[in-house]
């Protein structure tokens, strides 16, 4: 077989398992920092792809109004999109008051504080660790903790988690190092947070396999960031990693999202279509990449898993 017959062979393989795929994680714009495109062309995209739904994040604002105004205006792409909160400063920190506004209006998930994170400026000012960054100068963040001086989680942070089961969406840890956000998840558990989500554990949180494998016991699912495998910018990690933290948190609670959109590196629906071939040069089963792009983001979306 020759390379261009076996490259293409290889696009329809991928093509075939994208189909239905979710992406959890989209940094398209408008957004402070730049990006490589916007809501309406990572829509495009994902119709493109036949991808059934796609999620919005923004580290500084509710992004639920432009999903559904956006999925209103192009029904026929069947594409269903979804957005959240982050619970940075420009959200007022952690808000009973955002998220209850939130929820209300259909957000499916909160994230803890990503950019205003304490854990985040410690590891990016204190350590010198690289991050995208706005186009024009920000206000300076105020630390922010989901924990008081002595380790326990704050009243503020149980009056959010309690709003989140209520409403039944997704906690993500968003930036917490992994010891507070163990604290976290542990106590939304307790009072009845179904849906949990962990983000690029092994980037900024800080997470050891041990950590992945309590935060799993806990009922969370854990989500790696695309754009730490495939070629650009972000590039971290080796297949081989990406191999071994899938078998510790097990297939059944791994998600594979984009988090693309930033310059340098590929659009996020590109960024699917290489770590899809990756996982299949890595001889993982199309049964389980159809598990970690496609059905367990499904299911914690509360969509038909099917």
């Amino acid at each position: 077989m020759s390379t261009t017959t076996q490259d293409t062979a290889r696009a329809a393989e991928v093509a075939e398992l994208l189909v239905g795929a979710v992406d959890l994680h989209c940094h398209s714009g408008p957004a402070a920092m730049p990006r490589t495109l916007d809501h309406h062309e990572a829509l495009l995209d994902c119709a493109e792809a036949k991808f059934s739904a796609l999620l919005y994040k923004d580290h500084f604002y509710l992004g639920v109004s432009h999903a559904v105004m956006l999925e209103k205006l192009f029904p026929e792409l069947g594409v269903k999109l979804f957005s959240g909160i982050a619970l940075n400063n420009a959200s007022g920190g952690i808000n009973p008051h955002a998220v209850d506004h939130a929820v209300k209006i259909g957000a499916k998930i909160v994230w803890m504080p990503t950019l205003s994170a304490a854990n985040h400026i410690e590891q990016i000012l204190g350590q010198g660790k690289t991050f995208p960054q706005t186009a024009k100068k920000m206000l300076d963040a105020i630390p922010l903790r989901a924990t008081d001086a002595n380790g326990v989680i704050t009243d503020d942070t149980k009056q959010v988690l309690d709003i989140i089961a209520e409403a039944d969406v997704i906690l993500a840890g968003g930036h917490l190092d992994a010891a507070e956000m163990i604290k976290v998840f542990e106590e939304a558990g307790k009072r009845g947070v179904k849906r949990m989500l962990v983000n690029h554990p092994t980037y900024l949180i800080g997470c050891t396999d041990d950590d992945i494998r309590t935060l799993v016991s806990l009922g969370a699912h854990i989500e790696h960031s695309i754009c730490m495998w495939v070629e650009g910018k972000s590039k971290k990690f080796t297949p081989e990693e990406l191999v071994h933290l899938i078998e510790v948190a097990g297939v059944d609670r791994t998600i594979l999202s984009s988090d693309l959109g930033l310059l340098g590196s590929p659009r996020p629906v590109e960024g699917f279509r290489q770590v899809v071939s990756l996982l299949l040069d890595q001889q993982v089963s199309k049964v389980n990449i159809g598990k970690l792009v496609r059905s367990n983001a499904a299911r914690l979306l509360g969509l038909d898993a099917a």
